[in-house]
């Protein structure tokens, strides 16, 4: 495959940014989405220039780090991450646009690569369980229903990507949030501090910058994980009995 590649360069947050295009030839349709970065990365560097950077880690779709804007949509035409994208997703003669997570939570660092330690910090915010429950009760002795323990497990598969966000046109990290929640709060352990959690990790969210949810549904759509968007009815459902508790 011969392709065209239009790329966000950017030396530093500070740094305006461009799109650059390369031109890059003999890509097999089997290569995945990162090998053919790699590639062209390859001949940058034996041509002197400087290489163009981007986040990957696991390479099998567990750890969300390789989040790029493809063609204007979050990992690309496939509902998968960008790791586990396949050049078979494309054509011959393509021109295929290249960009980082846009959101002014997530700072470009360099080229691709964003800062997307906002969500650690909402998780930071009440995204645990701290409660002591001694020591550890026989597994049968809290029975949890199946239809709570499956959705509990669904909203648990989040792997923080940040591909909700970068899809959201208001730039909101509901759905990453909500997630968190659900998974907590449909458990027996979760729910000494449900309602804590939720505001906190809300007032979080906000303080980082993340826009409102307006039911757009796009960050369920390219979810890699397929999260519902029934998790945010969840998290709404929540903050509800937590203003009328006064939490």
């Amino acid at each position: 495959m011969n392709l065209t590649l239009r790329i966000w360069r950017q030396s530093g947050p500070e740094d305006p940014g461009a799109m650059h295009e390369y031109q890059i030839r003999g890509i097999s349709e089997e290569s995945s989405f990162l090998e053919m970065l790699d590639v062209l990365n390859e001949e940058l560097f034996a041509r002197g220039e400087e290489p163009i950077a981007f986040d990957s880690d696991c390479r099998e779709g567990i750890c969300g780090q390789c989040g790029l804007v493809i063609d204007g949509i979050a990992h690309g035409p496939e509902v998968t991450t960008t790791c586990q994208l396949h050049m078979r997703s494309f054509h011959d003669g393509d021109t295929i646009t290249i960009e980082p997570w846009r959101a002014e939570a997530f700072p470009v660092i360099k080229d691709l690569v964003v800062n997307r330690s906002a969500l650690d910090r909402i998780i930071q915010a009440g995204g645990y369980i701290s409660v002591n429950t001694g020591a550890a009760p026989e597994a049968h002795s809290t029975p949890v229903p199946k239809q709570d323990s499956d959705k509990a497990f669904t909203a648990a598969a989040c792997i923080g990507c940040g591909a909700c966000v970068a899809a959201c046109p208001n730039a909101s990290a509901m759905l990453f949030t909500a997630a968190k929640v659900t998974h907590l709060h449909l458990l027996p352990q979760g729910q000494p501090e449900n309602l804590p959690r939720v505001v906190n990790m809300l007032n979080q969210m906000d303080e980082e910058g993340f826009g409102t949810c307006t039911n757009v549904g796009e960050c369920s759509a390219v979810c890699p994980k397929q999260i519902p968007l029934d998790v945010i009815a969840t998290l709404n459902r929540q903050l509800g009995k937590a203003a009328f508790q006064g939490v």
